[in-house]
Order: C-alpha cells, then sequence, then structure tokens
C-alpha cells in the first residue's frame, strides 16, 4: 500500500478469527464451501443442504447440518411408494448436486428394499431448450403404467413439469410424490392447482417460530440498516423503488416511502428455514458453551486453551451437543454430522371440488418409520381409492407370474393349463394322477371315479340282447329235452348240441359279469368266463365240422367210417380243446391274482373337468384280446371245415348252417377289432369298449343259436309231422356214403 506523500498506512485491527460457519441452503454452494473450509479446519453447520453426498464424513469432515439428508428423505418417499401399493415409478430431477443425488438415494434405497422398480429416470438440464418439458412429459408416457413420479427438483422445474402436463391433456393422470424442494409452498402449483389435485409432498418436520414473526414485523430501512440485502428485499416486497441520488428513479414504479410495514402493507408467510438458521446458530453457541467450560473453568472470556480456537476440538463439541431446539424438537448430530430425519407428510387437496381453493394437508409423518392416514388421501376427481402405479396387473387365482427379464416388478400373467395348480405365485405344479385341479386352479381333488353302472345308457343294449339270448337259449334247451328222443334232436347229435348250447348260455351270461362292479371275484370270473364260453362254442362247432368233413372224405375211398365220430369221442375232443383255455387261465390266475384298479389315465382329457378315474379289473386290452385269442384260432379253424365240407349233400345234416354261422361270426368279429382298437383315445372308451366286446359277442352266439337251433326248435313245436319226412331224407342220404355210428348224427342206416 502506497500512500501519498510516503504517509504510513493506517490499518485496522486485523479480523476476529472465524470459528465456525452457519450455511449454505442449496447443497451446491454448501459443497464448495465445505471444500475450503475443511482445509482451515473451520466446522460448517448448513440448515438447509440434503444432499446425500454431503454425509461422506472423509471428504466433508467438518461439515454438519440441522436438517436430515434427503437419504431419510428418499427413504420416507420409497416407504410412501410401498405404503400406496405402487411398485412401478419414474424419477425427475434437476440437474446438481440435490436433484441427481436424490433420485440417486431413492434408487437405490428402492433396490436395496426390493419391491419397486424405476420406470424411467429423467434429467432436467440446467438450462433446458424450449419444448424440453414437452418432451419430458412424452418421455413418461412411454411408460404410461408408471403413474407415480418421484420428484427432486426446483421449483421452477416442477412448476413447467406440472404446466407441459396440462398441455398435455394429462391432468389427473400422473401421481406426483414431491420432495422437500416442493413441500407446502404454494408458489410451484400457481395456477396449476388442477394438475398437482393428489401430490403428496415431504418437508422435515418444522414449526413457525413466533418470536421471529414479532422482531421481523417490526424490521425497517431505520432500525435494520445492518442488513445489505434489507434495501433489495423492501422493494421487492413492496413493489416500489427505492431513490439515492445519483440514480434515476423509474417513473412507472412507485416510490417507497419508507413507511410501509411487513405483513400490514404485503403478504407476510415466515421462510420456513427459520426453524433451522436458529437451531444452527445454537448448535454452535451449545458447542462454545460447552468447549469453554471444558477448556477454560471459571475463566471470564477465552482462556489460552480456547485462544485461538481449535476447529478439531470445537467439531467435537459440535457433534456432542443435545438439546431442544426453537420448535421443541431435539437437535442432534449422528457421527457424520447429519441431524435425525423427522419429516412431515402433505397432501395438496380440492376442497369442495374446486383445486384452485384447496390446499396441503397434513395425512402423515415419518420419523425412522412411515405413519400415513391412507384414509385421509384425496385424489384427483375427489377419489377416495388409492390409484395404481403398477407395471403389470395382479394375477387371477390358478395363474403364474412369468417374470420379464431384468424388471422384477413386471410379468405376464401365465395360466396353469392342463392338470396343473398354482403352487405360489410364481409356480405352476402338475396335480397326483389321481387328481384334477380345482375350478379356480389353486389346488388340486380327488378325481370322481366312474365305471359301467346296471342303470348305464351304454348297458341297455347288451343287457337287453343277454337277457333275450339267455332266454331263448333256455327254450331251446328245454325243447331239445323235452324232445330228447326224436329224430331231429338225435341228427343234431344230441351231446356236442348240449355243449354248443352250453358254452352260447355262457356267452350271453358274460355280459353281466362285464356290467357288474369289478372287484377280485369278478374279475376272476371275467378271466375264467370271458373265453370259456366262445371256447366252448367253436370247440363243439369244429368238433362236428371235422366230424363231418372226415365222414365224407372217407366215403369217397373207402365204406370203413373214420375213427373218433363216436359221441363219447366227440365229446372228449370237445373238451380237451376247451381244456387248453382252462388251463391258461387257471395259470395266469395263479401268476397273476386278479384285482380292481382304479384307472386315471383312460379318461385323463384334454379338459380337467371331464376327468374321470375308471373302476375296472386289470386286465389290459391287449390281454382281453389275448383271452380271446384260443376261441378266434378255433373259429378260424372251423371256417376253414366248413369251407371244405360246403360240398357236401344239402340235406346232409347242419353243414351248410355251420359254414353259414362261420361266416357271419368271423364278419362279426372282424367289425369289433377296429372298433375296439379304435376308441382306445376315446374319452368313453370304458362304456364304447364293453358294449362292443359283450354286444359282439352276443351276437355272434345269437347267430350260431338262430342258424343251427331256433329253425329245429320252431319245426319240433309248431311242425313235428316234418319229423318223418327229415328222417325219411337223412336215410337216402345216407345210404349213399359211409354210415355213421349208430346214436348221432342221422338214424342206423339198418
Amino acid at each position: 500500500v502506497r500512500c501519498p506523500g510516503g504517509v504510513p498506512p493506517l490499518r485496522a485491527a486485523p479480523p476476529e478469527r472465524v470459528v465456525a460457519v452457519v450455511g449454505a441452503s442449496a447443497s451446491s454452494v454448501s459443497i464448495m464451501v465445505a471444500n475450503v473450509l475443511r482445509l482451515f479446519a473451520i466446522p460448517q453447520i448448513s440448515y438447509a443442504s440434503t444432499a446425500p453426498e454431503l454425509s461422506d464424513s472423509t471428504r466433508y469432515d467438518f461439515f454438519s447440518r440441522v436438517v436430515p439428508p434427503d437419504s431419510y428423505q428418499a427413504q420416507a418417499m420409497v416407504d410412501i411408494v410401498r405404503a400406496l401399493g405402487w411398485n412401478y415409478v419414474s424419477t425427475l430431477a434437476s440437474e446438481g448436486n440435490y436433484g441427481e443425488s436424490g433420485v440417486e438415494a431413492f434408487v437405490q434405497i428402492s433396490r436395496e428394499a426390493g419391491g419397486v422398480c424405476i420406470a424411467q429416470s429423467i434429467k432436467i438440464p440446467r438450462e433446458p431448450k424450449p419444448g424440453e418439458f414437452n418432451k419430458v412429459i412424452k418421455r413418461l408416457m412411454e411408460t404410461p403404467n408408471a403413474r407415480g413420479i418421484i420428484i427432486f427438483a426446483n421449483e421452477d422445474d416442477i412448476r413447467r413439469v406440472l404446466e407441459a402436463a396440462r398441455q398435455a391433456n394429462l391432468t389427473g393422470h400422473f401421481l406426483w410424490v414431491g420432495s422437500d424442494s416442493w413441500g407446502a409452498k404454494t408458489s410451484p402449483i400457481l395456477s396449476l392447482e388442477d394438475v398437482a389435485v393428489g401430490a403428496i409432498t415431504i418437508l422435515p418436520k418444522r414449526a413457525s417460530i413466533d418470536g421471529f414473526d414479532q422482531y421481523f414485523m417490526t424490521r425497517s430501512l431505520e432500525n435494520n440498516r445492518r442488513n445489505i440485502w434489507f434495501a433489495e428485499f423492501w422493494e421487492e416486497n413492496f413493489n416500489c423503488k427505492l431513490t439515492s441520488s445519483g440514480t434515476q428513479s423509474d417513473d412507472s414504479t412507485r416510490k417507497c416511502t419508507g413507511e410501509e410495514r411487513i405483513g400490514r402493507d404485503s403478504t407476510y408467510e415466515q421462510e420456513g428455514k427459520v426453524q433451522f438458521v436458529i437451531d444452527a446458530v445454537y448448535a454452535i453457541a451449545h458447542a462454545l458453551h460447552s468447549m469453554h467450560q471444558a477448556l477454560c473453568p471459571g475463566h471470564t472470556g477465552l482462556c489460552p486453551a480456547m485462544e485461538p480456537t481449535d476447529g478439531r476440538t470445537l467439531l467435537q463439541y459440535i457433534r456432542a451437543v443435545r438439546f431442544n431446539g426453537s420448535a421443541g424438537t431435539p437437535v442432534m448430530f449422528n457421527e457424520n454430522g447429519d441431524a435425525p430425519g423427522r419429516y412431515d407428510i402433505f397432501q395438496y387437496q380440492a376442497t369442495n371440488g374446486s383445486a384452485s381453493s384447496g390446499g396441503y394437508q397434513a395425512v402423515g409423518q415419518w420419523a425412522e418409520a412411515l405413519r400415513l392416514d391412507v384414509e385421509a388421501l384425496q385424489w384427483s376427481g375427489d377419489v377416495r381409492e388409492v390409484p395404481s402405479s403398477l407395471c403389470s396387473l395382479p394375477c387371477g387365482p390358478g395363474e403364474r407370474k412369468k417374470m420379464v427379464k431384468g424388471v422384477p416388478c413386471c410379468w405376464h400373467c401365465e395360466p396353469c393349463d392342463g392338470y396343473r395348480f398354482q403352487v405360489d405365485e410364481f409356480t405352476c405344479q402338475a396335480c397326483p394322477g389321481d387328481m384334477r385341479p380345482t375350478p379356480n386352479r389353486t389346488g388340486c381333488r380327488p378325481t370322481p371315479v366312474v365305471r359301467l353302472t346296471w342303470s348305464s345308457p351304454w348297458a341297455a343294449p347288451p343287457l337287453l340282447l343277454a337277457v333275450l339270448g339267455i332266454v331263448a337259449t333256455t327254450t331251446v334247451v328245454g325243447t331239445f329235452v323235452r324232445h330228447n328222443n326224436t329224430p331231429i334232436v338225435r341228427a343234431s347229435g344230441r351231446e356236442l348240441s348240449y355243449v354248443l348250447l352250453t358254452g352260447i348260455f355262457l356267452i350271453y351270461a358274460i355280459t353281466f359279469l362285464m356290467v357288474a362292479e369289478p372287484g377280485a371275484g369278478v374279475c376272476a370270473a371275467r378271466r375264467l368266463f370271458l373265453g370259456l364260453g366262445t371256447t366252448l362254442s367253436y370247440s363243439a362247432l369244429l368238433t362236428k365240422t371235422n366230424r363231418i368233413y372226415r365222414i365224407f372224405e372217407q366215403g369217397k375211398r373207402s365204406v370203413t367210417p373214420p375213427p373218433f365220430i363216436s359221441p363219447t369221442s366227440q365229446l372228449a375232443i370237445t373238451f380237451s380243446l376247451t381244456s387248453l383255455q382252462v388251463v391258461g387261465v387257471i395259470a395266469w390266475l395263479g401268476a397273476q391274482p386278479p384285482h380292481s384298479v382304479i384307472d386315471y389315465e383312460e379318461q385323463r382329457t384334454v379338459d380337467p373337468e371331464q376327468a374321470r378315474g375308471v373302476l375296472k379289473c386289470d386286465m389290459s386290452d391287449l390281454s382281453l384280446i389275448g383271452c380271446l385269442g384260443y376261441s378266434l384260432l378255433l373259429m378260424v379253424t372251423c371256417t376253414v371245415y366248413a369251407i371244405k365240407a360246403r360240398g357236401v349233400p344239402e340235406t346232409f345234416n347242419e353243414a351248410k348252417p355251420i359254414g353259414f354261422t362261420m361266416y357271419t361270426t368271423c364278419i362279426i368279429w372282424l367289425a369289433f377289432v377296429p372298433i375296439f382298437f379304435g376308441t382306445a383315445q376315446s374319452a368313453e372308451k370304458i362304456y364304447i369298449q364293453t358294449t362292443t366286446l359283450t354286444v359282439s359277442l352276443s351276437l355272434s352266439a345269437s347267430v350260431s343259436l338262430g342258424m343251427l337251433y331256433v329253425p329245429k326248435t320252431y319245426v319240433i313245436l309248431f311242425h313235428p309231422e316234418q319229423n318223418v319226412q327229415k328222417r325219411k331224407r337223412s336215410l337216402k342220404t345216407t345210404s349213399t356214403v359211409a354210415a355213421p355210428p349208430k346214436g348221432e348224427g342221422t338214424e342206423d342206416p339198418k
């Protein structure tokens, strides 16, 4: 410094050393200030900076704050979202420390807590271009299901987002959740109240300080000259202009008189940060007081131990303070210098259906845990039910969630089809074989068991045929027994006829066993008698046909009768052939004892509601055919002999009727096989196959009965005089061939 004339400069006393700083308000400013103050070990207490990064004690070790960090605020907002049942939201942040770090904290906490997914994270530039906010709304509408919008933005950005939403005609669509920058302020929503209805906002718990109002409302230009910004505030608050020498007053602006009074000539609302500014000042005061008591006991003023004051020591005392603040709430700091999180939760609600006359209503609070009065919430359109903000709607009963890769809150609902039921929200599982899913597919229930019953329509045709056949067979047997010695009965071969009629009777009787309820006894009887009747019938027919063929073939070569044509021989041959079937069945019964089973696969239809378990004997389709296989072999052999014997004289015994019987029987069984196996996959398999089998058996028995015995019975009963004619024709025919033994076939030639 050079003074005129070389006079030594006049130096003022050195300024008092700064031991602590209160401020700043904006997080970005506090970060820059903290970076400077830590170089000089000067403690700093902010009254409004809430950026989470300021909690990093390794970078901002001299920074403390009397407001909670945004990490607490973000936790409170996550709790609000979850309490409302939302799981799919978007975030909106102003570029800068406050907005970006707030959203980052929200995203991180929501990810750790689970159950909340971020649809989009949009950042508003510091200097947005024209149309920028319209683009923001357009981007938000790319995920229309994410109606919940988490906002960490400054007042101006909030206002312009609401304006863009109104221009896009989306009033009432978005569900805003605003941070403390929105709080309970009216400026961001002025003239935009209809768009803001339903917005939930958060604000650090605070109270209005009456003493400050009394002080501030008495401030004037005369008694507040120490505040260098007060004149500028005066002009803006009263919308006037102060004039000073050398300046020109704008004629369009009213001149300030200096007599204006705050709250009388202007609207006044206490700034929300006042409480925290007072608490910050008192926190330093309490720390200095405690430090003075500890280091300078009994001294008035500073002692050498505090001259100069050590910033690191003061910081320890600041972190240790605990007192009731200006609002009556405790003021304290944790190891990172953060104040405890205490928030009031507000919602902007319309009054009497009018948004413009609405206001912020307290609906809850957060202090480490959320207390939200959901019933007090009111949404756009005066709706009380909480709107949804879900990526996917909940799946209905019987549907599982098929998650969308990379988005844990989004899924597709996939029905548990077929015989599967819903185990949990992500899994479908097949019911056990004997069960089917319930109608809503949330569990399994037993599959109904069915069988062919006596009252079933499927049982009526075979039972009718069986009853008629048994009556007819009994009639024939009775007639033959009564007229046992007549020429027609004797010419029919009495012994084999009775054996054949017994087989026919058993064929008809098997129908009742097939319809009866399956059990060990019924199943054993089915195995035994199913093939026994047909084997007995076809063995007798084969023996008869073979005998006729051998007699006439032998007669062509000599007059000596062929062997084994006596009645005893014929019976022995018949029973020998039948015994093979009986022995086979007995061996089967011994190797595999019969029992009933419930087959759940037979009627396992595509629609589980139609599924049924079938109570039946343990006989597969192949074993059933195998049981009849021997009979079919006898039938084919008999048919071959019937074809060979077709050239015998027309009047000789039963060659032609037997041949016709076998041809017809073959046709019946050829039709039976494709029907039986062609219905193997049908839902009505048990009914169709049983009916087909019993009807085929009854028809083959009816053909044998009708072709071989009904005409003879008719003659015996209604035309007995034809017995004599038959005897004469028989004698005439047999005189040209080798004579059969007496008592069988034709009469004795003598």
